[in-house]
């Protein structure tokens, strides 16, 4: 999955965050610019950093975010008749037989029935998955902007704890860029704030 904002520093402080376009030229302009101190981009989505050349101009930048056509092993990219490409991936289950027989027992067969199990999990686990995703994106840029700084492995614990107040305790003295990046990204971690 693409991430939809990108965040960059130089250094402690924050040069743009938002859609991966912007934040890329950004970076680009601090170079231009002059700017020593070591440059980070992050994916928001994941809190890691992303590894991505400034260098060149901006029309090669920004066809360097477009992602490559995508095609399967063994796929030549040619289509002939027959039923389209649906993005569909082929890989190995491993079931019991009772599995395989109670798959195939259902309309649709064992395909069908798996991708409407997925996605009935998917919609039920929504709240503890957006809380794992924050809570892993927050660490891991918090290990790698704030590793070192005093109270992070304090704030780590915290937010595995899902304690907000401890979270926000121990992040106060932190660089004001790095602990309201870190806290953004931890923010669905803690889920709704009581009024």
């Amino acid at each position: 999955m693409t991430s939809t904002t990108w965040t960059a520093f130089a250094g402690q402080r924050l040069l743009a965050s938002g859609p991966p376009a912007e934040v890329v030229l950004a970076a680009r302009r601090a170079l231009d610019t002059g700017e020593s101190a070591p440059l980070l981009l992050f994916d928001d989505t994941t809190g890691r950093t992303v590894d991505f050349h400034l260098r060149g101009s901006t029309e090669e930048l920004l066809a360097r975010l477009q992602p490559a056509p995508a095609l399967a092993e063994g796929d030549t990219g040619h289509r002939g008749p027959g039923r389209p490409k649906l993005g569909v991936v082929a890989r190995e289950v491993t079931l019991l037989p009772r599995h395989w027989e109670w798959l195939a027992a259902q309309p649709g067969g064992a395909s069908v029935a798996l991708r409407k199990l997925v996605e009935a999990a998917r919609a039920s686990s929504g709240d503890t998955d957006r809380r794992r995703q924050a809570q892993a994106a927050a660490d891991r840029f918090m290990t790698t902007m704030a590793g070192n700084l005093p109270g992070y492995e304090e704030a780590a614990r915290a937010l595995y704890a899902g304690d907000r107040t401890r979270f926000n305790k121990w992040t106060r003295p932190w660089p004001d860029d790095l602990r309201n990046h870190a806290r953004r990204l931890a923010a669905p971690a803690f889920g709704k704030e009581t009024p």
